[in-house]
């Protein structure tokens, strides 16, 4: 039985993990630590605040007296870090609360563990999720990124996840704590914040507004499905090596564009547009009339794809 700390467990993937280790182990004691920013959200969660193994704590990361609060009356041995700030948009208008949570937040956190967890004997673990930005932008061709892929960030936002990526292997390195990385590529499904944008295109259709694309639409993205992405994370979290980082893809590369079609076909034949009187108003006969392309994004990285090799080959 472990003792598992889960920040930012009310948010997209946090959520979605926590309901899937849960379900793999019924008898471990779950603490999800989240601050309820405007992504997080307990109703995704329905169901699971009522079962005995499991207690949420309101709190924020960069609260030191409240993570060592946690780690003390918990016992807990082992942390899976999702807290964060992530969307790209928002750390161009706003960077500082990225700064101040990614990396501030990264840094108070694993100081809490090292202080709790003192010499590292317990079998402890801590798994620190990161993203595929971190590597910069591909061009049409190129090889997609591995684990050894130089640093590159081009926004606010992977800019601060780089700077918490160097600081979790600063502390295996420097004070031998059991820490491991993982870098994922975009994730879609269940509970996802509909700022981004597989969400926000549904509902934007749905209601027959306009579908923002930026640029050309040609930016190439790596879909992942959130619960993939978190059956890759327990493999890490079990079996990875610590001090290691391991990259999660779907080695699924789309463009925008492709996407939002895809999205339009499938909510033709769900809700035709006929019967969509939001459609029908404007005399729109086709999802993909919706379809408007906006001025690109400031730094708008053009390609991202994972080279999954590694966690393929070391732990199936």
């Amino acid at each position: 039985m472990r003792n598992i700390l889960i920040t930012g467990g009310a948010g997209f993937i946090g959520a979605n993990f926590v309901r899937y280790w849960i379900g793999a182990h019924p008898d471990d004691r779950v603490v999800n630590l989240d601050a309820l920013t405007y992504a997080g959200n307990l109703e995704n969660l329905g169901g699971i605040d009522s079962l005995p193994s499991y207690r949420f704590e309101h709190g924020d990361i960069n609260d030191r007296e409240c993570l060592d609060r946690v780690f003390t009356g918990e016992g807990i041995d082992t942390v899976v870090h999702f807290a964060a700030e992530s969307h790209v948009d928002r750390s161009i208008l706003g960077p500082d609360a990225f700064i101040r949570t990614n990396v501030h937040g990264t840094f108070t956190l694993l100081e809490a563990a090292k202080a709790a967890w003192g010499d590292f004997s317990g079998g402890q673990r801590f798994l620190h999720v990161s993203t595929d930005e971190v590597y910069g932008s591909l061009d049409s061709g190129e090889p997609a990124f591995t684990e050894t892929h130089p640093y590159a960030p081009n926004s606010p936002y992977s800019a601060s996840k780089a700077a918490s990526d160097h600081l979790v292997r600063a502390y295996h390195h420097t004070y031998g704590m059991p820490v491991l990385t993982t870098n994922c590529s975009n994730n879609y499904g269940p509970y996802q914040f509909p700022e981004k944008l597989i969400p926000l295109m549904i509902l934007n259709a749905v209601e027959g507004k306009p579908l923002p694309i930026y640029g050309d639409g040609g930016n190439v993205r790596d879909w992942l499905y959130v619960t993939d992405h978190c059956e890759g994370i327990l493999a890490v979290l079990r079996s990875g090596r610590p001090g290691e980082s391991y990259n999660i893809g779907g080695e699924c590369e789309k463009t925008n564009l492709q996407v939002v079609d895809t999205l339009c076909d499938i909510l033709g034949r769900l809700l035709p547009a006929d019967s969509n009187k939001q459609l029908v108003a404007r005399r729109f006969s086709d999802y993909r009339q919706l379809k408007t392309f906006v001025p690109d994004r400031k730094g708008h990285d053009r390609r991202y794809a994972i080279d999954a090799g590694r966690i393929r080959t070391e732990l199936g």
